[in-house]
């Protein structure tokens, strides 16, 4: 198999590629650059498309892949493809039709795997983001292990291949994992996972329960205003991870790709640059030595880039419901 197709087995049997290519984009950026970017992706290897409903790219990222699919590029199954159900949808009888909806834009049958995209529940309606007239949030009490019933429903319906949670820290992993009556456990965990934020100790917990770490924001970040401080550290001038990239001849983002995947780790690479996302696919081509890899765990500093804490009104933080 040419290595830039590596997968790894999930808990349920399925297969998903070490590599995946991540579709957010601010909303600055025009809608239909994610069919370009999703096309791009493909022709050059990508086969692990990660998209989520808050993304509002579905519809795009949809019709790119059926478009490589119609030209004899792929084959369906070729392609791994990832949503994820907005907290807005939490309460149980919600969940199967915002995958429906999801599934309607993108003009595919199923997707290969659903995952509840923040461990908390926000109050259902038009808005991402509802607030009361303060400018506070407004959460809504949704048990979650209900909500999992019913993504366990909709893969029974063969609506979601697989199913899986995003930013989930230990304790909530346990309180779906301890269950009384659990017919699916999540096969991944989606989280902010770079080298200022290495998340040892939840991937040795998910390795310990066969549950894959997904790292998103593996470069850093898009630095968008909304999501983050832009005085925060900017990972890819780090001169640890400069000093590697020059050692290696690669960029340092292929540093910080690379390490997650040695790590055992599923690696989000997110570009709506042609030439980068060429470069990224490029991760399989070279090694780090495991005193590379002890440097680079040196660099960790449990720094988190997507904390919304900045913005009071969008003040999750995050500490509060991420690891």
């Amino acid at each position: 198999m040419d290595p830039k197709y590596q997968r790894v087995e999930l808990n349920d049997g399925h297969f998903m590629p070490v590599l995946g290519f991540g579709t957010y984009a601010p909303p600055e950026v025009p809608r239909n650059r994610a069919v370009e970017v999703t096309k791009l992706a493909i022709e050059a290897g990508f086969r692990h498309i990660d998209s989520a409903y808050l993304y509002d790219n579905e519809e795009q990222v949809g019709l790119a892949i059926r478009s490589k699919i119609a030209d004899g590029s792929v084959k369906r199954e070729d392609i791994f493809y990832t949503s994820k159900l907005w907290c807005t949808f939490f309460q149980p009888q919600m969940v199967q039709p915002a995958l429906e909806s999801s599934l309607k834009k993108l003009q595919l049958d199923y997707v290969d795997l659903y995952l509840l995209h923040f461990p908390m529940a926000l109050k259902p309606g038009e808005m991402l983001l509802p607030k009361d007239e303060n400018g506070k949030v407004i959460f809504d009490t949704v048990d979650l292990c209900a909500t999992w019933e019913v993504m366990e429903k909709c893969k029974d319906a063969g609506l979601a291949k697989s199913i899986g949670v995003s930013n989930f820290n230990r304790r909530q992993l346990e309180m779906i994992l301890n269950k009384p009556g659990l017919k699916y456990k999540p096969v991944c965990n989606q989280v902010e996972c770079h080298p200022y934020l290495n998340q040892s100790k939840l991937l040795d917990f998910c390795k310990s329960k066969d549950i894959a770490l997904v790292a998103y924001s593996a470069l850093g970040t898009q630095r968008h205003e909304l999501w983050v401080d832009p005085n925060s550290p900017v990972l890819l001038e780090d001169p640890v991870l400069c000093a590697l990239a020059k050692k290696h001849k690669r960029t340092p983002a292929l540093i910080a790709l690379r390490y997650q995947l040695q790590r055992g780790v599923v690696v989000l690479a997110k570009s709506y640059n042609e030439q980068r996302i060429r470069e990224n696919i490029q991760v399989f081509e070279f090694q780090l030595t495991s005193e590379d890899m002890k440097v680079l765990d040196g660099l960790n500093r449990n720094y988190r880039y997507i904390t919304f804490a900045h913005d009071p009104n969008t003040a999750f933080c995050l500490q509060e419901v991420c690891p």
